[in-house]
């Protein structure tokens, strides 16, 4: 009854329809352009919606709990990598099992993320785009700042409905206390707080000239270098920890096997959890998000995989054989069939100044850029019983929808936050009944906090390079034209106000529910257990700071203006 009389304020207003059907009095506040679709589909969504519900009402009669899901996100790559066998056998290289899994599921064709790491991770775990979050730079060590203890992570809402929640693997999402992965709603975390730069501060690249400055023992002294303090000398590869408890480190640096076995160490906590879980009947929902590569060789596998024999590509089969492995352990629990898996990359290719084999292969672009080919990803869903095999599905959908998609199929959406707009729109319509059934024909693009571009169905609009003066060639019909190679003007003059418009509502939603600022700022690497001394200097001065005429808290905390080469 509560669905049907909530029919005629979805078409006038837009309501996100699933939040009735969980029996809501406040709705999720999305972003503005989604009332105007679920004004026109409101009632479709609705008839979908219920049709759903009684899916997975007989899918937690059958297995006794909401679904578990396991999500599993890595760096850097192409549309076209991962689940198109085609184009791999031209680079080099094979991921047989995730191919495998994209023909027995979902291969999404316009799967968008944020352009880079620490954006898209945050706007995955939150829902929201990072320019709302404040985490719309790249964190690089030494950070002193982190995602906000405020903002409301999946693992956050996934715990209130009782699920297990465990993070392995790469975080990225700053370095202070209040952001470490157990500290923001997951059961249990196995993380590096930094993406994998630090692999490089070890003797061995000073030793080869990767690096310069950090080992200055390892070369003849300079009579010039006069502050000894100006560049790190410490860092910190992984830590853990569980909800609530303390902090530990593990594997510290400078020994490279160490940041190797961070990779095999978090595939084996996630089997351990799904295992554990799996024989005590609890939904569980685990982050394993690869850290992937090394700048450094490991020294123990000089062997390559791939006649590709490029970073990437190995890590990705790497990643492909412990997929295969997660498959296979899926299905001696008999659980697959209540077990949801998305795969996909976080960005787009490191195409600028990256490793070797980091290039583009359908779209223009890579990792940093507002063009397709730093925003879409290859991304794969598979559940089997749940979503039909064969599906390519050339539907826009978000990174952030799996935030409020997931929430949604554990029965969590009740404790998504109602003060703060949710870019994520449910999208589970799409996974189950697969191509056509998106709620999203829209993306705003952000290269750290200004907007550059925006996406809406096939069309997109350049505001990044638009100059003063007439309109340029900014627009794009992405049929025509999917590699950005020839922009128009005259040809799609008609879509100009239309971005206008579709602009305007978002930056006028962003004024009644402002932006966090920036990431939140605090010494970094605190509160660890089992601290060594390489790290206590992180954070200490290497004065007295009564020497000093300001304070180097005060200088840690300044914002500067963004660049992009923040990002």
């Amino acid at each position: 009854m509560m669905q049907i009389s909530m029919t005629a304020s979805i078409c006038a207003a837009g309501i996100f329809v699933a939040t009735a059907a969980f029996g809501q009095s406040e709705p999720i506040i999305h972003d503005a352009e989604h009332y105007i679709l679920a004004a026109q589909h409101g009632d479709k969504w609705m008839t979908e919606d219920k049709e759903i519900d009684a899916k997975l009402a007989e899918l937690r009669e059958k297995f006794g709990t909401p679904p578990n899901i396991i999500h599993i996100m890595w760096d850097d790559t192409a549309v076209g990598e991962i689940g198109i066998p085609e184009i791999q056998i031209v680079r080099g290289f094979s991921t047989p099992n995730m191919n495998k899994m994209a023909e027995e599921g979902i291969n999404f064709m316009r799967m968008y993320t944020e352009p880079a790491c620490t954006p898209s991770r945050a706007a995955v775990l939150t829902g929201r785009y990072a320019k709302r979050t404040g985490m719309y730079t790249v964190s690089f060590p030494i950070e002193r700042s982190g995602i906000d203890a405020d903002e409301v992570t999946l693992a956050e809402v996934l715990s209130q409905a009782g699920y297990a929640t465990a993070f392995y693997g790469k975080w990225h999402l700053g370095d202070t206390e209040p952001s470490y992965a157990h500290n923001q709603g997951f059961d249990e975390a196995f993380f590096t707080p930094y993406n994998q730069v630090p692999s490089m501060w070890v003797p061995e690249a000073e030793s080869a000239n990767v690096i310069t400055g950090m080992f200055p023992e390892m070369y003849g002294n300079d009579p010039y270098d006069i502050d000894n303090a100006w560049q790190p000398r410490g860092s910190v590869w992984t830590l853990e920890g569980t909800k609530g408890g303390k902090t530990y480190e593990w594997g510290p640096p400078p020994k490279i096997t160490n940041y190797w076995d961070i990779e095999t160490e978090s595939q084996n906590r996630t089997f351990a959890f799904i295992e554990k879980n799996a024989e005590t009947k609890k939904p569980f929902y685990v982050a394993y998000w690869p850290i992937l590569l090394s700048f450094v060789p490991d020294p123990r596998n000089p062997i390559k995989l791939t006649a590709n024999k490029n970073a990437l590509q190995e890590a990705l089969v790497r990643t492909d054989n412990f997929i295969g492995e997660l498959r296979t352990k899926l299905e001696a629990l008999n659980i697959s069939e209540n077990t949801l898996i998305v795969m996909m990359a976080d960005n787009g290719p490191f195409t600028h100044h990256g490793p070797r084999g980091m290039v583009e292969t359908l779209y223009t672009g890579g990792k940093g850029d507002f063009t397709e080919g730093g925003v879409r990803v290859p991304a794969i869903a598979y559940w089997p019983g749940m979503i039909g095999p064969g599906e390519i599905v050339g539907d826009i959908i978000h990174e952030m929808d799996l935030f409020t998609t997931f929430a949604r199929l554990g029965g969590a959406t009740r404790y998504i936050p109602r003060d703060r707009v949710i870019d994520g729109v449910d999208q589970t319509s799409l996974f189950i009944n697969g191509d056509t059934y998106s709620r999203r024909d829209y993306v705003m693009i952000y290269q750290g906090p200004d907007l550059a571009a925006a996406v809406k169905g096939r069309f997109k609009r350049d505001w990044a390079n638009a100059l003063a003066g007439l309109s340029g060639a900014e627009f794009y019909d992405l049929y025509t034209d999917p590699r950005e190679q020839h922009g128009e003007m005259i040809e799609q003059f008609h879509i100009k106000s239309m971005f206008n418009i579709q602009r305007q509502r978002h930056e006028i939603w962003m004024a009644k529910y402002p932006n966090r600022d920036d990431a939140t700022f605090g010494p970094a690497l605190t509160n660890i257990e089992n601290v060594r001394p390489e790290t206590v200097n992180v954070y200490t001065a290497p004065v007295d700071p009564k020497d000093l005429p300001f304070d180097p808290k005060e200088v840690w905390a300044h914002k500067l203006p963004w660049s992009p080469s923040d990002q």
